[in-house]
């Protein structure tokens, strides 16, 4: 029987401050597309590199997260939070100053890049400074904070470019990072704990690379194929990633065998709950695309103003929140039947949007859509963080970051692949006869099968994760 360390005291203090962090990001993930229209009038820019404002912080953002989680784990988790936080604050600054967008341009792709270095530095804490009993509900609080900033950024971005605070009109969305950012800093400093390097050796900057062409090579059509029409040479690139993750699986193995640090040791991914929970995962959030595509109806199909159009997900925000509250701590217990649950739910709510987007058509109000928008909500709320978790519970305390940045990254993947697949569908049903309700309907059916993909999927995962009688066990992993 192996007794568990002392508890760090100021956790709770230091997870609110990261959490304060992981939500600044994910509102500035949305938030720009509501002001995309100002920013092209503002900026005179071109639709394309307009486009890019946005997809350049999702692939900078993809791209460094699992270098970004090795680098938490060799050099400390705080230091890196502490570093990513403050690029990220001085690049939003940047961005609000832009003369031109070629300097937002570059300004985005930099929020992306040391958001990569911040955000997978969250679940790293948590898992390392938590003991088991608390890590349910830590890890709650963490899964609610990716889907209520993603809520947020719309209704924050609507308010704050209407709102044109001291005459800055758009710029407000990025300058309202600096103050968080700044204050982020100095909370880290005071309250998350000293570094402590379970890493060895130096950066693996081959496997770096070869990893960020795989995924490039992935994201990129992922994001742009759609705006371009699907050329081949979207699906050639894709179909590159294949041979470029092999071979970053044997760079990966050779650095094992000869003693030296990889960048991601594979022998991670035996664990049942890690290799199956990632599968679902990326399942689970492609078929949230079709999400994407009921807020495009809203304000492109029915003339929702964007304030309007986020006022009406708020029930997903109720959803959520309920959702994580009641199945977090049920978690050690229930174990792969609360993201099951949760995946029942959600094919619930898109069935069921889909009834009412169809059989209200034009006169669809946004009382019509509070039940199936609640029903998505807490699907999202019961499913996103008990799948986190099930995932991240194989992993030791040396492979806490790269697991988060792993975790993080197939997620960034989810949603880029979402609205790609679902969204094709979307244009593709409105260009043939214009019709914005059968199009809707359309892709929500193609997000209820993927759910029903995932809930399949979720039989691959272990019974039960972390259980009380099995804390001394999971002591030893850093659990």
């Amino acid at each position: 029987m192996s007794t568990e360390p002392e508890p760090y005291r100021l956790r709770w203090a230091a997870l609110g401050l990261l959490l304060t962090a992981v939500f600044m990001d994910m509102v500035d993930t949305q938030i720009v597309n509501i002001a995309l229209p100002a920013i092209q009038r503002d900026l005179d820019a071109p639709p394309s590199a307009l486009q890019w404002t946005a997809t350049g912080y999702t692939l900078a953002f993809a791209l460094t997260l699992i270098t970004g989680g090795r680098l938490g784990d060799r050099f400390g988790h705080r230091a890196l939070f502490m570093l990513g936080t403050a690029g990220f604050g001085l690049a939003s600054l940047a961005a609000g100053l832009a003369p031109d967008v070629t300097v937002l341009l570059l300004a985005r792709v930099a929020q992306g890049a040391f958001a990569g270095l911040m955000v997978p530095q969250v679940l790293a804490f948590v898992h390392a400074e938590f003991p088991a009993s608390e890590q349910s509900k830590a890890m709650g609080l963490y899964g609610m904070t990716f889907p209520l900033g993603g809520l947020a950024g719309p209704l924050l971005g609507g308010l704050l470019t209407q709102a044109d605070l001291f005459g800055w009109h758009w710029r407000t969305i990025f300058f309202i990072n600096v103050p968080i950012a700044l204050a982020a800093v100095v909370g880290a400093a005071l309250v998350m704990p000293a570094p402590r390097r379970t890493g060895r050796g130096g950066t693996d900057v081959p496997g770096v690379l070869v990893l960020a062409a795989a995924l490039l090579a992935v994201l990129y059509p992922l994001v742009q194929g759609r705006e371009l029409g699907w050329p081949g040479w979207a699906f050639l690139l894709m179909a590159a990633a294949v041979p470029l993750l092999g071979w970053f699986v044997a760079m990966q193995r050779g650095r094992e065998r000869n003693g030296r640090e990889p960048l991601i040791r594979i022998g991670m991914f035996r664990d049942r709950g890690m290799s199956a929970g990632l599968l679902v995962m990326l399942i689970f959030y492609c078929g949230m695309g079709a999400f994407f595509v009921l807020t495009l109806h809203l304000q492109e199909g029915l003339g929702y103003s964007p304030l309007k159009a986020a006022l009406t997900m708020l029930p997903a925000t109720v959803g959520i929140v309920a959702g994580n509250g009641v199945g977090m701590p049920l978690v050690p217990r229930l174990g792969r039947r609360l993201p099951m649950a949760g995946l029942v739910l959600l094919l619930a709510g898109a069935v069921t949007m889909s009834f009412v987007v169809t059989h209200f058509g034009a006169g669809l109000t946004p009382w019509q859509l509070v039940v199936p928008v609640l029903l998505y909500g807490a699907g999202l709320g019961l499913g996103a963080s008990s799948l986190m978790l099930i995932t991240l519970a194989g992993a030791g305390a040396g492979d806490a970051g790269t697991a988060s940045g792993t975790v993080n990254t197939v997620v960034q993947l989810g949603m880029a692949a979402g609205p790609a697949t679902v969204g094709t569908a979307f244009f593709g049903r409105l260009a043939a006869d214009g019709d914005f309700a059968a199009a809707t309907r359309t892709s929500l059916l193609i997000g209820a099968v993927l759910f029903g993909v995932a809930l399949l999927a979720c039989f691959l995962l272990p019974r039960r994760t972390a259980s009380a009688p099995q804390q001394d066990s999971l002591s030893a992993v850093g659990l």
